[in-house]
């Protein structure tokens, strides 16, 4: 009689189910972030208490306005930045929110255990 070989062993971290929401979102934001052009800004908003004009983020990379326009639109979008009219400047921040849940999809995504302050549908 031979024998059969053990299933996968279980992991002593909780298997977390992500709906396929989740997971889109998920792949949205670590896709924004694969340009190193994004990672420098949002490096660069994170370590401002106000939002910033636009061509202060500009000037600080030394890009033309047209591609850090387009970088800020794609970092907008996966709502990573906020945004806000202010006269004729547009005003960009690092979305508080982000803050929070970035580091927690992470460490679902890398099989961490969630701490009960991240995680999928923490606020």
């Amino acid at each position: 009689m031979s024998e059969t070989s053990p299933g996968p062993e279980t992991s002593p971290r909780a298997e977390i189910s992500l709906e396929r929401e989740t997971v889109e979102e998920y792949a949205r934001w670590f896709q924004a972030l694969s340009d190193p052009t994004r990672i420098l800004i949002v490096r660069f908003l994170s370590g401002r208490p106000e939002p910033v004009p636009a061509g202060v983020i500009v000037a600080h990379l030394k890009l033309n306005q047209s591609t850090v326009s387009h970088h800020l639109k794609i970092l907008h979008n996966v709502r990573f930045l906020t945004r806000r009219r202010s006269g004729a400047n547009i005003l960009y921040a690092v979305n508080s929110r982000c803050i929070g849940e970035i580091p927690g999809a992470a460490e679902i995504l890398l099989g961490s255990p969630v701490r009960p302050d991240r995680g999928a549908g923490a606020d």
